[in-house]
């Protein structure tokens, strides 16, 4: 944490004397931090937890908040894959960025990122938490506005930002409300007392946590700023999907378990949020051309499985995370291998402009094929082991739950096999589309291998994306080690052996296969896509008017509530002070005119007093 923290700082306030070497210093910091990581793994006891008091932070009469770490196979887990992908992205970066001019300063941002998340999971309190939750959306903020000439990323980053502050209301909330019942907002307190707050605050408590996982991690209703979050160069994608900021929210549900175990309706909730999401974001990755978009829709979905697995309660936390970790190989590898296409031509980005880049980029293309294989379930890879077991506890629910979500997660699977099948066929394979049209900046495309320095790293994840699966899985490894934190890991038994579920899922998956081949593999792809499509493709498009729904039910109405609030506050507040003001200084001007300097004036104002004054007293007298 220290490492990428003292890196962000050297590299941003020491400016252009850091240009030189900039780069290297923050690829340096972050890998120091994964070999600690490392030492940590091989020597800390995580069989037990460790908190450490660093300093007292904010000593407010009753609020005693301090600023400790927590040490635990749950945080480890999370420094070991920050760290470690974060490393090869940083290295990768170190390539796709050496023609821009900022790239000091990217390193600076890529460094203050890493190290805002180390401090989310490595806090020993939800307000350490929050420090770097907030500074994990800012650093966001920065990286998807990286193009300031751009509008779209300008609109992206701040679109991001406002999204991410609704979940920052929520748990917030959910603190204030901890302190109120407990009086501490640190985890050894707060969950030795879950129960002996009232279960109506704990559920609250549950859905506010929620309501802030769901806007960091791009969970439904809050994950229309997800794919827009691809504006920013390409390793801030796969830093933001695969190994940091997505996966805070999931990390935020595992970590408050004892809150979630507590009350059965908030981790229905999850469950509920999960499964509409990885629906959500399967379809309308099916509909996209944009090469990142589709990967970014790809990720929206996974993260809804991983919902749905730590919602399950006692026998999912270790599952959620378990393909969470999984996820940050493959996801990683895809996306820098759809920044090792984009380097090659010229940063188009439309599948439609591509075709036929294997024989181009034979490294690109079988790593990126890996991590395709691996995301689908492919059998033996990653996903196979990390999805399946996800589905296969969600089909284990009691009564309808059980074939509600199960059958929802089958269902994205084999849409999941559809897109990325799409995305395959249309990059990959087919005719060369690129000869025939020039990019956007006029050019001729000349599409070739990536250097080096980015390769590497996509090998490296590459490998991560065939095994990790299979050494977490295998023995419920990963379950046991995350044990003392999540709980024992309960197996439970579906209406479906689990033979049965991995071959229904396999079957789901061949069909989307094979769909992606009789619609885009057998046929020649318009450079142009078609206008008149079917309502389900237009609404899919529209992102499933996700954008509407939140513009229709939260943009306007707040805006037309500022306007109204604006109208109040210049008529009625201002318009009561101003027109107070106006009749005092009006009717002080108006009386000015009867002081005229005359004593003939005052005179006769004075006989006129005294004959009203007599005629008053006459009126009394004789009344």
């Amino acid at each position: 944490m220290a490492f990428p923290a003292l890196g962000a700082l050297i590299l941003l306030a020491g400016g252009k004397r850091t240009n030189a070497w900039g780069h290297l210093l923050g690829c340096a910091t972050v890998s120091l931090s994964f070999v600690y990581g490392v030492l940590l793994y091989f020597t800390a006891d995580t069989a037990s937890t460790v908190d450490t008091k660093l300093f007292s932070w904010i000593p407010v009469t009753q609020l005693q908040v301090d600023f400790g770490l927590r040490v635990d196979a749950l945080s480890l887990t999370f420094v070991l894959l920050i760290t470690g992908v974060g490393s090869l992205i940083h290295f990768y970066s170190i390539g796709y960025m050496a023609e821009d001019d900022g790239r000091r300063r990217f390193f600076g941002y890529l460094n203050l990122f890493v190290a805002s998340m180390l401090i989310l999971v490595l806090g020993n309190s939800f307000v350490t938490l929050y420090l770097g939750w907030e500074g994990v959306g800012l650093a966001s903020y920065l990286l998807i506005g990286w193009y300031q000439d751009r509008p779209s990323a300008a609109t992206a980053a701040k679109k991001a930002f406002l999204m991410n502050r609704v979940g920052d209301v929520g748990l917030a909330l959910a603190i204030f409300l901890m302190f109120k019942y407990v009086g501490s907002t640190g985890y050894a307190e707060v969950f030795a007392a879950v129960d002996k707050i009232p279960p109506g605050a704990v559920t609250a408590i549950a859905i506010l946590l929620l309501l802030g996982a769901c806007g960091k991690s791009g969970q439904f209703p809050l994950q229309a700023w997800l794919p827009d979050a691809m504006e920013g160069p390409t390793p801030v994608s796969a830093l933001i999907h695969a190994a940091t900021m997505v996966t805070a929210g999931v990390y935020l549900v595992a970590r408050s378990n004892a809150i979630f175990n507590a009350t059965e309706d908030g981790r229905l909730i999850v469950t509920l949020v999960g499964a509409v999401t990885l629906l959500i974001g399967a379809i309308i990755g099916c509909a996209y051309d944009d090469i990142k978009k589709v990967l970014a829709y790809s990720t929206v979905s996974q993260i809804g499985y991983m919902m749905l697995a730590v919602g399950l309660g006692p026998f999912g936390y270790a599952l959620g995370i378990m393909h969470l970790v999984a996820h940050g190989f493959f996801k990683a590898g895809l996306f820098l291998g759809a920044g090792s296409v984009m380097h090659a031509m010229n940063d188009e980005v439309d599948m439609r402009k591509f075709g036929g880049l294997r024989k181009h980029m034979p490294t690109t293309f079988w790593t990126f094929t890996l991590g395709y294989l691996a995301l689908i379930g492919f059998p033996l890879l990653s996903g196979f082991w990390t999805k399946d077991a996800i589905i296969e506890a969600a089909l284990a629910g009691e009564g309808w739950r059980g074939w509600v979500f199960g059958g929802a997660s089958i269902v994205a699977a084999g849409l999941t096999a559809f897109y990325m099948t799409r995305l395959m066929l249309m990059t990959f394979f087919g005719k060369e589309r690129w000869k025939d049209i020039k990019s956007t900046d006029g050019r001729d495309f000349h599409p070739h291998e990536s250097p080096k320095v980015m390769a590497v790293p996509m090998i490296i994840l590459a490998i991560g994306s065939v095994g990790a699966g299979a050494v977490f899985a295998l023995g419920d490894r990963f379950a046991h080690w995350l044990t003392p934190v999540v709980g024992e890991l309960k197996e439970e038994h579906g209406p479906l052996p689990a033979i049965a579920v991995t071959a229904v899922t396999l079957l789901f998956v061949a069909v989307g296969v094979l769909a992606a081949w009789a619609f885009v593999g057998r046929k020649e792809v318009p450079l142009e896509k078609p206008e008149r499509v079917s309502f389900p493709v237009r609404a899919a498009r529209k992102d499933l008017y996700g954008n509407v729904l939140n513009e229709t039910l939260v943009a306007r109405p707040s805006t037309w509530l500022a306007r109204a609030m604006v109208f109040v506050d210049n008529k009625g507040v201002d318009g009561a002070v101003n027109g107070l003001a106006a009749s005092l200084g009006g009717g002080s001007g108006r009386l000015r005119r009867l002081q005229t300097g005359f004593v003939r004036s005052y005179a006769l104002s004075m006989l006129g007093g005294a004959f009203v004054l007599v005629a008053a007293l006459l009126l009394v007298r004789f009344s």
